[in-house]
């Protein structure tokens, strides 16, 4: 039996989980699970790689306690990066994208590049955090030697080899769709140096060894380091359990990322006026898809009412959503308002209030508000999606810890009329571990083993009228 270990880094929390292949089937064991947050430093948003490093460390060893294996793969958030010095040294700990940085960075980017002709280039939805506006906030760039995003920066602390997965170097908006290399006319134009970036390779290669001191703090034998689709959504696609040529997805977390899978980036008029990203996938695959900001809202309600003393679990937040009454108030979930970390619950209020829907009072009434306006962005990213592709989709695969959330789910079939595939919740380490095994060659046919390792449920759509009705009213907040 093959066994292998992903380390997967979401948005909010990380794991390191076994993966056992039995030659028809992955099975999962999870073997130490942390916290992902970040901290304020003089006033910065940023990341604590040092103790980030440390957990996968932890990781390692937990998972040597329970067997030995054979590989490690990191995947992680997109867009991040840390800066190596001409030491060869980590110069600070990276920025987190929601730093305030970046509020006012369009502008300044527009006049050396305008909106449409980078999109055109890039065919990757402006979002003002990626990370070639966050590059346009470093003035002084002499001492970078290299930039490397965050599962690369892991696997360059475990290897010491530089370089750039593709499938996260697509999220950087300076990567090239047609040579699936850096994108240097991009480059060029924004004024970047051209020796700080590394290396592009694809997924499924393997980097290289850990290197030997670390092998020998953590008391295991130098394990095989493999680039899988180190972008976390990349690995949840590449587990979605579906043979089907034309599908959609939601990859559901902290964030959710709502697409399809093309053979070729969708650039055109629409794609640009609905900004819509094409991200390179696994096996040369584009992920036509919008990111929309997701269980984010519920996490930072919870975290708000904790702090207030109201210790709800999410289990008790989802009921006072069914106890609260329906379509009463809505957001638009990517309202710039909600980006920050901070007291949620009260942005709701002030956006409820500055539109004219009145205020919401109880808890329930917050964060039925919240699942419901997540519902109906949905929907408004299905018809998108299908205006660009011209293709009819039936049915939602949903995959990632969002599929814990049953109301979630339902409220999606609800709301875009199709049938919700719900499955499997930890779709990212899978498809980490699948690739892995893809590398290594013990598999051929990903999609194949994704299916024999998957429990799944389906969500049939009900109360059409009702929300067709909601999804008038939300249309006019957008």
């Amino acid at each position: 039996m093959s066994k292998v270990l992903a380390i997967d880094f979401g948005a909010s929390s990380g794991r390191a989980i076994l993966g056992s292949f039995d030659g028809k089937k992955i099975e999962l064991t999870e073997v130490h699970r942390f916290s992902n947050d970040p901290n304020f430093e003089n006033g910065e948003l940023r990341w604590n790689a040092e103790k980030l490093f440390n957990e996968i460390k932890t990781g390692i060893k937990k998972a040597k306690e329970v067997s030995d294996f054979d590989s490690i793969a990191i995947d992680t958030w997109g867009v991040d990066y840390g800066i190596i010095d001409k030491d060869g040294k980590l110069a600070e700990n990276p920025f987190n994208y929601r730093d305030t940085r970046t509020d006012n960075i369009l502008e300044k980017a527009f006049s050396i590049v305008p909106e449409k002709e980078l999109y055109n280039m890039t065919g990757i939805q402006i979002m003002n955090f990626n990370t070639v506006f966050q590059l346009l906030t470093v003035e002084d760039k002499s001492n970078i030697d290299k930039i490397l995003l965050m599962p690369d920066l892991f696997n360059y602390m475990l290897t010491g080899k530089k370089y750039c997965e593709a499938t996260n170097c697509s999220t950087t908006q300076m990567f090239d769709q047609k040579t699936h290399d850096w994108n240097w006319e991009v480059i060029d134009k924004f004024g970047y140096p051209r020796s700080i970036f590394p290396e592009v390779i694809k997924a499924g290669t393997v980097v290289g060894m850990m290197k030997e001191d670390l092998a020998k703090e953590l008391g295991v034998t130098p394990k095989e380091i493999i680039a899988i689709a180190s972008h976390d959504t990349a690995s949840a696609v590449a587990a979605v359990p579906s043979k089907d040529e034309d599908f959609i997805f939601i990859s559901c977390g902290t964030w959710s990322l709502f697409g399809t899978v093309t053979d070729t980036p969708v650039i055109s008029e629409k794609s640009n006026k609905y900004n819509i990203t094409n991200e390179f996938g696994f096996a040369d695959k584009i992920r036509f898809l919008r990111n929309i900001i997701g269980l984010w809202l519920i996490q930072e309600t919870k975290r708000q009412y904790a702090r207030e003393g109201k210790n709800y679990s999410y289990a008790d937040m989802e009921e006072m959503a069914l106890k609260a009454e329906p379509f009463k108030y809505f957001i638009d979930p990517d309202d710039q308002v909600f980006v920050t970390p901070g007291d949620m619950p009260g942005r709701i209020r002030e956006y409820c209030e500055k539109t004219g829907q009145g205020t919401p009072q109880s808890d329930g009434e917050i964060v039925r508000c919240i699942y419901e306006s997540i519902a109906l962005k949905y929907r408004k990213a299905f018809t998108m999606i299908a205006d660009c592709t011209g293709k009819e989709y039936g049915s939602i695969h949903m995959v990632g810890g969002g599929t814990k959330d049953k109301l979630l789910c339902q409220m999606t079939a609800n709301s875009t009329g199709a049938k919700v595939i719900a499955g499997p919740i930890e779709a990212t380490a899978l498809g980490n571990i699948a690739v892995q095994l893809y590398a290594k060659g013990e598999i051929s046919d990903i999609t194949e083993v994704i299916m024999n390792s998957s429990e799944i449920k389906e969500y049939t759509p009900c109360d059409e009228a009702a929300w067709n009705e909601a999804y008038k009213r939300f249309e006019k907040l957008l």
